[in-house]
């Protein structure tokens, strides 16, 4: 109240009916179909997909390369443990917002001109602007390949909850990893099939000045996405390593006398059990990679920080742009704070 009262008497404009205005500037990357003649709320909403689409894909790749260092600690092979231990004492004792810098610098300074580009036939090119690659021409058939695929999902979930009640009152594990895959890919395959069977695809063209059609990634956002995913990696390894070390050994030698090898022992054994350990640190991770990604900013990635600055800017709202920054975070936040307790609630040990 005081806020609104001190801006009402020095002619300060404030609400949030700005968003409704038209917003008056381009954006370089987006990927929701934004233009300039649209209202604010439709930048902030390109913003918002900037930002999930580092987040959604930074998670995922985190996770998985997080993992295999942190199991790699464990190598007996020496040369294996070294370079894990080396990378994890690298990349998360920099500073991230210097290794953004870094990835950006080298992208745009180092990598060869559009005229140079460097290029695998004609169907992938690597240059100053980012990589350019084949992309498939927007379709139904391409739809209906989706339903199939969120189709076998479904089945594969009926089915390896049922594999699990089976194992639970019989004790004989039934196959269902392969089995996912396979319902997975069959589902996809089928909707494809089913939609026509579309092949068509927008080949990227290189011309004098830059590279037109197909699929692109922007160098600003490859610096982001990599910056990210290794230092944030970093700190997955070690909370994977921590969890893996909690478990006793007395499980590596039981898994040993059952003729368990040490890659299905990590796999079938240690790792299930570490799992209790290793979510909740785990979620701290992948709250701070989506947090993180505001840095974007720096390296001129459009994310929803660099929009609402621009917002901020043009319409004089500092404290309504703001909100809207700091509630698309919580929300961001606490979705995947819900996710990862879900998941953390189905992984622990039930007792019996």
């Amino acid at each position: 109240s005081n806020t609104l009262a001190n801006m009402k008497s020095r002619g300060i404009q404030s609400g949030f009916d700005f968003l409704t205005q038209t917003a008056g500037f381009d954006i370089g990357e987006q990927i929701i179909g934004y233009e300039s003649d649209q209202p604010y709320w439709r930048a902030f909403l390109a913003g918002v997909v900037n930002t999930l689409r580092v987040a959604v894909i930074g998670i995922v790749l985190t996770t998985i390369l997080g993992t295999l260092l942190g199991v790699g600690r464990f190598s007996r092979n020496a040369l294996v443990r070294g370079l894990c231990y080396a990378y994890v004492e690298c990349f998360r004792n920099i500073p991230v917002l210097l290794q953004l810098l870094m990835w950006y610098l080298l992208f745009t300074e180092y990598l060869p001109s559009i005229d140079e580009a460097l290029h695998v036939g004609d169907w992938l090119y690597l240059s100053k602007n980012g990589i350019s690659f084949p992309f498939p021409v927007a379709s139904p058939g391409y739809l209906v390949a989706l339903g199939g695929l969120v189709a076998g999902a479904v089945v594969a979930f009926v089915y390896a909850r049922q594999a699990r009640k089976v194992f639970d009152m019989t004790g004989r594990a039934r196959p269902v990893l392969w089995v996912t895959i396979a319902l997975l890919a069959g589902g996809a395959v089928a909707g494809w099939l089913a939609g026509g069977a579309p092949w068509q695809w927008n080949m990227p063209i290189k011309t004098d000045i830059q590279v037109e059609g197909g699929g692109a990634l922007s160098p600003e956002y490859l610096a982001v996405l990599l910056g990210l995913v290794l230092y944030t990696s970093a700190f997955v390894a070690e909370v994977v390593r921590g969890g893996i070390a909690s478990v006793g050994a007395g499980q590596h030698e039981a898994s040993a006398s059952l003729g368990l090898s040490p890659r299905l022992s990590m796999r079938l054994v240690i790792l299930p059990q570490a799992l209790r350990v290793i979510i909740p640190p785990m979620t701290n991770q992948f709250l701070n990679l989506t947090k993180n990604s505001s840095l974007a900013v720096a390296v001129g990635y459009p994310d929803v920080v660099s929009i609402a600055n621009t917002s901020l800017n043009q319409t004089g709202r500092a404290v309504e742009c703001i909100t809207i920054i700091m509630l698309i975070y919580l929300t961001l936040s606490l979705v995947t704070s819900a996710f990862m307790n879900w998941f953390n609630a189905r992984a622990a040990i039930k007792e019996r």
